[in-house]
């Protein structure tokens, strides 16, 4: 029979062997739910922009 030792008290690989059996649990991914932060930098966005083909003929 296991010795009941408190979760503060496991080692580091301990921690992650029982961290890593709770998240088998869920069915759904948090971290794949969370919305895209508004204020980071978006590549996509900004290549938009410069592949805009029409405001270079403009300026001839």
């Amino acid at each position: 029979m296991k010795r009941f030792v408190p979760y503060k008290k496991l080692s580091k690989k301990q921690k992650r062997a029982v961290n890593a059996e709770k998240r088998a649990m869920w069915r759904i991914s948090p971290v794949t739910r969370r919305p895209d932060n508004p204020k980071a930098y978006n590549r996509k966005k900004a290549r938009k922009w410069e592949d805009d083909s029409s405001s270079v003929l403009s300026f001839y």
